[in-house]
């Protein structure tokens, strides 16, 4: 499906579920700790010195390493746990964050692409140079880059890639290149892309799948099969839809080939199911619940690790349908949810948030001061609303998420006289009815995808918030070139975004990695919106 067309850009809820995947868990993080400047500074590194014009380049060798005196098993595949799969293999036209953690960096590759921190590091590119004004982009390709068929890529297809993001809106990630006027091939080791003003977005745009370079002679069906540059490549018979996906070490990779000859990504329906399979030992990596994760605390072959995340797990409120279009309704919502509970559950590892900005993005200020628990002011609200008697609502929810948060939200909204009926539907059902109609009351899902702040800029996006104010703060943040100034503007208007209630934050969900002790390099940060394995590295001597 495609993005909203109009800028701000927008990006579809990731759709994780909650405990998900060997996603060494809900993305992000080995240790969350408040964002301060110097971490600011580092997550956004290259995006601060667009003031200074200045070029930003790495080593070509980002390979794996063995641990001093290990024995690497370059014959070794990871089996790595997940829950949610992809429909089809299409990262132009499909959305949903599926996709993205196993196919980016894998198999597809942008110009540059995100470190564990989120720094900026070049991939395809071998270096940039961004203007002293921010509005023009030179990348210098590397020499050596082919296409997994063995085609050589070329600026060509670079500027081909860009172009049709750029031009054609059903292209996921069309609304990133909003603000791009021209992009063109100056020589054949040059790309140079243009913007009609200054954004601060768009290298991390080129960072995801906007960024993604494609062949444009090839002729092979993105819907089945995949043809990039990356680590890993997809042979015949790798995706069995509805069971696993096998990635196989690319052993032309213009850096280092990855020291694992294959990943396989095996998809499971249920938490449980992904358990056992982890128990049973058929899996080298999954993400379970905090429960489960303490028995294997001290369980031989294997540890546990902590994952933090941009993930935020939003109660989304349909602001244009009535009643949820009253700012009281939604208030009293957000008054009626004890977080500290669902914070409680098994199944829940996180921290509290009070705005859409997690603290590992730019903007982040500690909002949950902001519409406290309070089940007689949130009665208050209802009552002024005209709902004293009663009201009810509907909350659609993929069904991938199981009962557990939707059971609790039930019973604490019924404290306060909100009936809720909750429908469970499919993921695609959901994307189609929720996400792309707009038709629902309130939606619980999980927005994956880091800095995506914009969609509260976007009246157009599913929650249908739309506040002036807000947007102008948005537009600012995103067009000046400085970083503290523009921290401070998000900063801003996440508050208006939580005074308003445009949605309820539910929690900035944490995760519980299960790993093999043979197994080393395997991410922890942002892997529930990509699972870089280039690095992975099997011991065989821990065996």
């Amino acid at each position: 499906m495609s993005e909203p067309s109009t800028p701000p850009a927008s990006t579809p809820p990731g759709d994780t579920p909650p405990t998900d995947a060997a996603a060494t868990a809900p993305a992000p993080k080995e240790r969350r700790r408040r964002r301060t400047g110097p971490l600011i500074a580092a997550g956004v590194v290259a995006v601060a010195l667009i003031a200074g014009g200045i070029t930003w380049a790495v080593s070509a060798n980002s390979g794996s390493q063995a641990n001093a005196g290990g024995v690497v098993d370059t014959t070794a595949t990871v089996n790595v746990g997940l829950r949610l799969q992809p429909d089809n293999l299409d990262v132009r036209k499909t959305s949903g964050i599926a996709l993205d953690q196993v196919l980016l960096d894998n198999v597809y590759e942008g110009l540059i692409t995100r470190g564990p921190d989120n720094t900026y590091v070049p991939r395809i590119a071998q270096k940039y140079e961004v203007s002293a004004d921010g509005l023009t982009y030179t990348f210098t390709l590397r020499d050596n880059v082919t296409f997994h068929d063995g085609a050589k890529l070329t600026a060509d297809d670079v500027v081909w890639s860009y172009n049709t993001v750029k031009d054609d809106d059903s292209v996921n990630g069309h609304g990133d290149f909003a603000d791009v006027s021209k992009i063109s091939s100056p020589d054949a080791k040059t790309v140079v892309i243009t913007l009609t003003k200054p954004n601060l977005g768009f290298l991390w745009s080129l960072t995801g799948r906007a960024g993604i370079v494609l062949e444009q002679a090839a002729k092979n069906d993105l819907a089945t099969t995949a043809n990039g540059t990356g680590p890993f490549t997809i042979g015949t018979g790798g995706w069995k839809q509805g069971d696993s996906l096998t990635l196989t070490r690319n052993q032309k990779y213009y850096l280092d080939a990855p020291s694992i000859a294959a990943v396989t990504f095996i998809y499971y329906s249920d938490q449980s199911a992904l358990d056992n399979a982890l128990q049973a030992g058929d899996l080298d990596v999954g993400s379970t619940t905090k429960a489960v994760a303490k028995g294997y605390d001290s369980k031989a072959g294997w540890s546990v690790k902590e994952t933090s995340s941009s993930d935020v797990w939003t109660i989304a409120f349909n602001n244009q349908k009535a009643p949820l279009n009253d700012v009281r309704v939604r208030q009293a919502i957000r008054q009626a949810i004890d977080h500290k509970a669902f914070l409680a559950l098994d199944d829940v590892s996180g921290k509290a948030l009070g705005s859409p900005i997690p603290d590992t993005d730019p903007g982040y200020t500690d909002l949950t001061s902001i519409d406290p628990y309070d089940p007689a002011a949130a009665k208050k609200l209802l009552a002024d609303a005209g709902y004293a008697n009663g009201l009810d609502l509907t909350l659609t929810i993929p069904s991938l998420y199981g009962a557990t948060v939707s059971d609790l939200l039930t019973s604490q909204l019924r404290e306060v006289g909100i009936t809720l009926t909750v429908k469970q539907v499919e993921f695609p059902v959901w994307l189609d009815s929720v996400y792309k109609q707009h038709d629902y009351d309130l939606s619980f899902v999980d927005h994956a995808e880091a800095r995506d702040f914009g969609n509260y800029a976007n009246p157009k996006y599913y929650f249908g918030y739309d506040n002036p104010k807000v947007q102008d703060l948005y537009t600012q943040s995103q067009e000046t070139t400085d970083l503290a100034a523009s921290d401070k503007l998000l900063a801003q208007a996440s508050k208006l975004v939580s005074e308003d209630a445009a949605a309820d934050w539910l929690y900035n969900s944490s995760g519980n990695q299960i790993i093999r002790s043979t197994i080393s390099g395997f991410p922890t940060t942002n892997t529930n919106a990509r699972l870089d394995l280039s690095k992975v590295v099997v011991d065989s001597a821990k065996k």
